[in-house]
């Protein structure tokens, strides 16, 4: 508390004075937590000093409430260069992080929000912000690009070399005080593990930390997360008394969303009932800790394979919804052979044909292309699976992009984006699931471990590989 107190004095985050007329002082609390490493051990004990913030008024002693935070999948796509270029990934953490930000506005007894004063003091370096995520920042270095990460007071650094990461390190240092922590091993709760063929992400500490708390330490593991034929909706069952538990755990499953696309169908099923959850739903919720609790080790695994294509599987299951008849966009992306975003949302409208359905799940896949398009050529890849949306999509987007969308074949076997729209059976979600890239390593990783035996790749993961399905032919659609 008092290296707190301290720090707050030498920031000079406030000063002594007479409260003017018409003034409301603002409250304040100490706030205390205990930071733990991805193996349980304390790494330190945090205290921060906290303004009342809820005796503001909006409009008056403030006008905006959010700070921008990194996307998702910006921390998957950073990695994943990373492996791929081989380059190494730093972690910093940038003490009272948020006592050298600015406040625009006259306030009495708060101490300053977010981290706005980062992106100056960061171009003034020769950063460049990124336009789609700002939270991003690169600068071009002669052997390659310098990409800084940002999450608050939480930074990954990359680059070609270990010379350019520290040279980033003592600039920001001379700025801030900051805490060098090395290779990255645990940031925002994913545990990174690494060597010559990879990068492994995975939140084994975050899945065991919900099987205690949902009280399935001693159940029994089931090997899909929704059971086979299940239709969930609105009316089965009966209401739930304490609807904050179901709540509770649904956020957490989406929060694991970040390292687990293999729950993420089951996961947005689940977060249609949040305002009336039943027995039924809470029992399906269950399911899924169950099916977790057979991997918890399960993450992603972004090889260092040279290849640089951005490669999308898309498709929608038509009318899907029994509540409202409204069908499932669903779409997985992959720069190289790393498992990047995915994607399972109800479609906003009512699609009068599955030609239709597919239509709209294809546009919001090339759409999803545009926000992530890299700044050098790629020969990305969308695979979709329905004729009858084919002439006008290639209309659309051959009239915008300039020949955009070209057409060929896939067989269904391929077509990953099943995984993200029905609930499956065993033989074909294993199959699914082991073109995603997910890996476990034998034993739970721990903060920062590496991933051992480097020279035999049977010893580092664990691959889930099962026969293939039925083939059928789908439709494939190059993107250019």
């Amino acid at each position: 508390m008092k290296a707190k107190l301290d720090a707050l004095e030498r920031n000079q985050t406030w000063k002594l004075t007479k409260l003017p007329a018409r003034k409301r002082p603002i409250g304040c609390k100490w706030v205390f937590k205990t930071k733990l490493q991805a193996d349980e051990t304390v790494e330190w004990y945090k205290a921060r000093l906290v303004a009342k913030s809820f005796n503001q008024i909006a409009g008056v002693d403030y006008f905006d409430n959010f700070s921008p935070v990194v996307k998702t999948v910006t921390v998957r796509l950073f990695l994943a260069l990373a492996a791929a270029y081989g380059w190494p990934v730093h972690q910093l953490d940038v003490n009272n992080a948020f006592l050298h930000g600015h406040l625009d506005e006259e306030l009495y007894m708060t101490p300053p929000e977010g981290y706005s004063t980062q992106p100056g003091l960061l171009t003034d370096f020769g950063f460049v912000q990124s336009a789609h995520d700002h939270c991003i920042f690169t600068k071009r270095l002669p052997t390659g690009i310098l990409a800084l990460l940002v999450y608050v007071d939480d930074i990954l650094v990359t680059a070609p070399t270990l010379e350019a990461i520290k040279c980033v390190k003592d600039y920001l240092h001379s700025l801030f005080t900051i805490k060098d922590l090395g290779d990255a091993r645990y940031f925002l709760g994913l545990e990174i593990a690494r060597n010559s063929m990879g990068v492994y992400v995975a939140q084994t500490k975050y899945v065991i930390d919900i099987i205690k708390d949902t009280e399935m330490t001693n159940a029994k593991a089931v090997s899909t997360p929704l059971p086979l034929r299940l239709k969930l909706n609105m009316d089965s069952g009966t209401l739930l008394p304490t609807p904050h538990q179901y709540r509770r755990l649904v956020g957490r499953l989406l929060y694991l969303g970040f390292t687990r696309p293999d729950i993420s169908h089951s996961v947005q099923q689940l977060s249609l009932y949040l305002t009336k959850p039943r027995d039924v739903h809470w029992k399906a919720a269950i399911h899924v800790v169950r099916y977790l609790k057979g991997s918890p080790s399960i993450g992603l695994f972004l090889p260092s394979t040279p290849s640089f294509e951005l490669r999308a599987y898309c498709d929608s299951d038509w009318a899907s919804c029994s509540d409202s008849r409204r069908s499932l966009t669903r779409f997985c992306v992959f720069f190289g052979d790393a498992l990047i975003s995915w994607k399972t949302k109800k479609q906003s409208t009512v699609s009068r044909s599955t030609g239709e359905a597919e239509y709209r799940s294809m546009a919001a896949t090339v759409y999803f292309f545009v926000i992530i398009k890299l700044r050098y050529t790629l020969l990305p890849t969308l695979y979709f699976t329905s004729v009858l949306s084919t002439s006008s999509l290639i209309v659309m987007w051959f009239g915008m992009r300039n020949g955009f969308v070209a057409p060929s074949h896939i067989r269904s076997s391929l077509q990953t984006a099943d995984l993200f729209t029905k609930v499956l059976g065993f033989k074909s979600f294993s199959c699914l699931l082991s073109k995603l890239g997910l890996a476990a390593l034998h034993r739970s990783p721990t903060c920062g471990g590496a991933i051992e035996n480097d020279s035999s790749p049977s010893a580092i993961v664990v691959a889930l590989k099962l026969q293939p399905d039925v083939d059928d032919e789908e439709l494939v659609f190059d993107v250019g």
